[in-house]
């Protein structure tokens, strides 16, 4: 588990509540959004949340820093906290920087290899309105993080600093744009032998067999290139900094080298080219540069389209606007009627203007997105989502080059149907793994196992089980608890599909249930759904972390022979048999209530020796049930009860809008109706409190509540805002003033 704050280098760009719109936004996905809580806010609505942010934020005044805290916590690849997990994790954290009692919005995404949750943070306290700002948050976070890991069971994670900031920078360049930067490739190319070089000459030698050379900058050297491109060298490698060198080599000696020039020869020379990885990509981030280069000709030729057009559209408004003023100018009449009949004009085309302006603001936004310039990372997945298998095969083999393995089995088109189901890919991830939603469950397809996440039911372990038959062979191998091997071999025996398992037992299993559905002793084996409610399960060995991670179950090829293997991981559930029943073990709804059901209840020895029930145990619905009773259509009368749960309702209204209030909300007082018999006062509406209605007055400058029933709600309905109603003793509102 990693945290890691996200800071904006514009404070002006930084907005709670586009934060909380990105972070609570499913992008069209169902897999993306899952746990969203919000923390001391008055609303539980992260939309509501954010304007209370904003008006908390508002009450600094003196503050010119940030005053968003966005802090992203990612798990490892494959394990899925439970919701549990996520607030304790969310909370722990929290209090460790010490926003414990700030004001915050969280929300986990699954649409990642790696489940992240997000916190948008108030930086303002809600009461004292002071900016707290952690020191050294990066340590506190590190330590939190394994404390964390050690307690839930997490998978470990190195929260050592291995990296500085430009090395950092170089690797995002390479993850994100594509082509390698020129930090790593000095570290790919020569860096073994800058590191042994045992002299200075020897220093300025290497680099320029390698088309580089070192420069003095201030107190500290770089390392640049033909085309001007210059690192820090102390970024490349910390033994290559200035005093690092001096310490070895001796005082600092220029090259005897000629500059580096464009026509200096080399053996290699740095380039940006693309990133190597398993597979060649030349050919693609050929076309990803062309496609960039196509998408901004193809952007300024609309551009200007648009641009002409707003031009003559706002010509023709004035050119019409200029008319008018001619028509009313010859029209004649007074100077008082010219000068109202020339407001209206200049009134119309002033809305006419914004109109158009308006217009044409919302195309250049559409043209905008239409023509979103993508990064390599981006580009990649797009293509990969519209079925482009180059482009996923690129993905899988970005993640292999850092060490991954297996197979690049890619999904054709927008739409895999698998035996007769149709599996829909809902998103691709920028790692190469394909989501699909099929019978209520998502199945993740990374090329080497297909994963079973949240709503692993029996649905979804057929559509798994059958997709793993498709694409990796009949052969499977299960691991995972015992009720999960269940739920496997019943799903593969009812459907009988042809499929073998690894696990001797297991197959034997599997024929004995395909004999017994085969003679009729088992008409339909049931699979019970998971008992968690969500979350990818590690497809490893051992059940102990996947009983932390939640429910779900995994499908992996071994790549270790010709026949293919699946390993499914399963939700902790109760130890014991399938739950394997025959048709008709349930009695249909009529006959629940039979006598055959009664055999426990009371029973009386007469002399005879017969048996009787006794009256009190006999169900009155024995055979068939009665007429229900209509107690809806009952007028509800006010009783005790019924007056105690209104006044409890009227309080819970007042102390939200009171709280609102408090939280500086434009909200007038609001306080419990206590006016005397045949009171006078001002209609200020009718609210819904916990299935209770209640009137709004005013007798003054605030607002009181007043209970009522659901026949006076009825006939203020009829009553406009601001009119003069009575309330009598009986706390019945009476109008009475003008009506609607």
């Amino acid at each position: 588990m990693i945290a890691k704050q996200v800071a904006m280098r514009s404070v002006r760009k930084s907005d709670f509540g586009d934060l909380v719109q990105y972070i609570t936004d499913d992008e069209g996905s169902a897999e993306r959004v899952g746990y969203v809580a919000v923390t001391n806010c008055t609303s539980d609505n992260p939309i509501d949340a954010a304007l209370e942010v904003r008006l908390t934020q508002q009450g600094n005044t003196r503050s010119k820093a940030d005053k968003t805290y966005h802090l992203i916590v990612s798990f490892r690849a494959g394990e899925q906290p439970t919701p549990d997990v996520l607030r304790v994790v969310e909370q722990r954290i929290c209090e460790g920087l010490g926003f414990g009692a700030h004001q915050r919005v969280s929300a986990a995404h699954h649409d990642t290899d790696n489940v992240h949750l997000h916190i948008a943070i108030n930086k303002v306290h809600p009461t004292r309105h002071t900016v707290h700002a952690p020191y050294n948050d990066h340590k506190v976070l590190g330590k939190l993080c394994e404390a964390l890991e050690q307690e839930y069971g997490l998978q470990v994670d190195n929260h050592a600093v291995q990296k500085r900031g430009a090395e950092n920078r170089a690797a995002d360049m390479e993850r994100h744009a594509g082509v390698e930067s020129l930090i790593g490739w000095v570290q790919r190319e020569c860096l073994d032998r800058l590191n042994s070089a045992a002299s200075w000459a020897e220093l300025h030698d290497t680099l320029h067999e390698h088309g580089l050379e070192l420069q003095q900058r201030g107190n500290g050297i770089v390392i640049a290139d033909a085309a001007g491109t210059q690192a820090k060298a102390s970024s490349v490698a910390r033994s290559l900094s200035k005093p690092q060198l001096e310490k070895r080599l001796g005082p600092f000696e220029p090259s005897r080298h000629p500059p580096i020039g464009p026509q200096s020869a080399s053996r290699t020379r740095y380039t940006k080219k693309p990133v190597r990885s398993k597979i060649d990509t030349t050919e693609l981030h050929a076309r990803y540069i062309q496609e960039r280069q196509d998408d901004s000709v193809a952007r300024t030729a609309e551009v200007a389209v648009l641009r002409q057009r707003q031009v003559a559209q706002l010509d023709a408004i004035k050119g019409m606007s200029r008319l008018k003023r001619s028509a009313i100018k010859l029209l004649g009449g007074s100077r008082l009627e010219k000068k109202l009949l020339y407001a209206l004009a200049s009134r119309a085309l002033k809305a006419e203007l914004a109109k158009a302006r308006e217009q044409h603001r919302r195309e250049r936004h559409g043209l905008k997105q239409q023509y979103t310039r993508r990064v390599w990372a981006d580009w990649l997945k797009a293509k990969a989502s519209q079925g482009d298998n180059a482009a996923l095969a690129a993905l899988r083999a970005r993640e292999s080059r850092q060490g991954l393995k297996g197979n690049t089995v890619a999904a054709t088109g927008q739409q895999a149907t698998v035996h007769g189901l149709a599996a829909t890919p809902d998103s691709v991830t920028k790692k190469g793994t394909v989501i699909y939603l099929c019978a209520n469950a998502a199945i993740r397809d990374d090329g080497d196992r297909l994963q079973v996440s949240r709503g692993a039911d029996r649905g979804g372990i057929n559509a798994a089980l059958r997709m793993a038959v498709q694409r990796y062979g009949n052969h499977i191998s299960v691991a995972g608890s015992d009720e999960f091997k269940s739920h496997v071999v019943a799903a593969a025996a009812a459907a009988a599909l042809p499929v073998s398992f690894a696990d001797a037992a297991l197959e034997q299993r599997r024929q004995a249930f395909s004999e017994a559905i085969k003679n009729g002793a088992v008409h339909d084996p049931q699979v019970r759904r998971p008992t968690h409610a969500g979350g990818d399960a590690v497809a490893q060995p051992g059940a102990a972390n996947r009983d932390r991670t939640g429910s779900g179950g995994a499908v992996r090829t071994s790549g270790a022979s010709h026949a293919s293997h699946a390993h499914y991981a399963c939700p902790r559930a109760e130890r014991g048999k399938p739950h394997i029943e025959r048709v008709g073990a349930k009695p249909p709804p009529g006959a629940k209530n039979r006598l055959r059901n009664l055999s426990q209840l009371g029973l009386v020895q007469l002399a005879d020796g017969s048996e009787v029930l006794l009256p009190r145990d006999v169900p009155r619905h024995l055979e068939q049930p009665d007429t229900p009773s209509a107690h809806p259509l009952r007028r509800d009368l006010p009783g005790p009860g019924r007056v105690a749960e209104a006044e409890a309702a009227a309080a819970k209204f007042i102390a939200e809008r009171e709280g609102k209030r408090l939280n500086g909300f434009d909200i007038k007082k609001h306080s419990r109706y206590t006016g005397t018999a045949d009171s006078v006062a001002t209609y200020a509406g009718t609210r819904s409190s916990d299935g209770h209605f209640l009137a709004l007055v005013k007798r003054g400058e605030g607002v009181e509540v007043l209970p009522i029933d659901l026949a006076t709600a009825r006939k203020l309905k009829r009553v406009a805002l601001g009119d003069v109603v009575t309330i009598t003793a009986q706390g019945s509102v009476k109008t009475k003033g003008r009506s609607r």
